[in-house]
């Protein structure tokens, strides 16, 4: 229910999820784990921010010093260039500045930073911060606020999840080091896979027990029972996961495995525990492997494994070796002419979609579910899976 809200809210453009002070603090401290030093003598870019009520600008203000940086710049997006429009009140730190402008505080974006060289006292402190207004609404797409990302060092934020593939894209044309929120859906994208499966890009740290939690304004909430809280005024989502190229030690920290054998007998998923073999896929070269934790360590071809392995991917342990996606070419061995879908409600209609991903042979029809009829054989279509090897 979570992960279709949050598909609802990327549709919707609603795109205002503020993320928690603890979350940014945990996930920092997987990369200074790592290299206390990374952030040191940095400049660091916080664009698609409110620098003013953000828990990013928040959380380096109060650890530059800590931390060694160099230079913070916190940017915010225009109040009236936003998809959600809500009432907006300066605050008292913008209306108190000297050159306060009442339009401008609505149409154009701001900039906050924090220079080491420009304060006389070693100790950087919260009162050396200085703002001003931006030229533009602060897209994260305008020359203005492209300078900054190319001053920059490291890029850190939440940026909207409706324009992650175009965020990610803008941070590798910079060729910048990153730590950003996302939606892990994103993983299957046709231009955020290839980054993925090169080493390019890959997943950090993550939140705790895999629950997202995120601040929204009032205005966008529209969510099912259970997604939003009234009390906290939050929403709980728990497909979000950071995309970072910041090295940290559990990207190189391999995964306990049991061999096929002990999978199959004692696996604690029933889809698995009992069965004699593996299921292989009939389309592509492949075992299906439906969870994490039940990848086999004595198996050296492929296998498809969810998407959220790369949250366990360990480089030394698996190459990454392929996506089940029309668009990825390689180890796919049939095409499907065209099929029957026959859906949970028994409606029938001719389809081609069984081309668009993994499919298992049927014995007998799924009890409630989807599937798909070809010359007298009955299919099942698995979601996107990442194709893993053994190294």
């Amino acid at each position: 229910m979570a992960n279709t809200n949050l598909g609802n809210a990327k549709q919707a453009k609603n795109d205002e999820f503020y993320t928690q002070f603890t979350d940014i603090s945990n996930e920092m401290l997987c990369y200074t784990d790592y290299n206390p030093d990374v952030f040191r003598n940095k400049t660091i870019l916080l664009p698609c921010d409110d620098p003013e009520s953000s828990a990013f600008t928040k959380f380096f203000v109060l650890k530059f010093n800590a931390l060694g940086l160099k230079k913070l710049i916190s940017t915010s997006y225009a109040p009236e260039s936003k998809k959600i429009k809500m009432l907006y009140e300066p605050s008292v730190f913008e209306k108190n500045a000297p050159h306060y402008d009442e339009d401008k505080s609505r149409t154009h974006g701001k900039i906050f930073i924090l220079d080491r060289n420009d304060c006389t006292d070693k100790k950087v402190s919260v009162n050396d911060i200085r703002w001003n207004y931006l030229d533009g609404d602060g897209d994260f797409k305008s020359k203005e606020v492209t300078a900054l990302r190319d001053e920059a060092d490291f890029i850190i934020t939440n940026p909207p999840f409706s324009l992650l593939r175009e965020f990610i894209r803008w941070i590798m044309a910079g060729k910048k080091k990153f730590i950003i929120v996302g939606t892990m859906n994103a993983i299957s994208y046709k231009d955020v896979f290839p980054l993925l499966m090169r080493n390019k890009i890959w997943l950090g740290g993550g939140f705790e027990n895999g629950n997202a939690y995120f601040d929204v304004p009032e205005q966008a909430h529209n969510y099912a029972d259970g997604v939003y809280d009234e009390a906290t005024g939050m929403v709980k989502f728990r497909n979000c996961c950071w995309y970072t190229n910041v090295e940290l030690s559990k990207r190189h920290t391999p995964s306990s495995l049991m061999t096929i054998a002990r999978n199959l007998k004692y696996s604690r998923h029933s889809e698995l525990k009992g069965r004699s073999e593996y299921p292989h896929y009939d389309n592509y070269d492949a075992i299906e492997v439906p969870f994490v934790d039940a990848i086999p360590s004595d198996y050296d071809g492929v296998m498809g494994v969810p998407v959220s392995f790369f949250d366990k991917y360990c480089p030394e342990q698996f190459e990454v070796v392929g996506i089940t996606k029309t668009w990825f070419d390689g180890f796919k061995t049939k095409v499907y002419p065209e099929q029957i879908q026959v859906d949970k409600h028994g409606k029938r209609k001719r389809v081609s979609k069984l081309n668009d991903g993994a499919a298992l042979l049927l014995d007998n029809p799924l009890d409630g579910e989807t599937y798909y009829e070809v010359d007298g054989k009955l299919y099942e279509q698995k979601y996107a899976r990442i194709l893993i090897r053994k190294r």
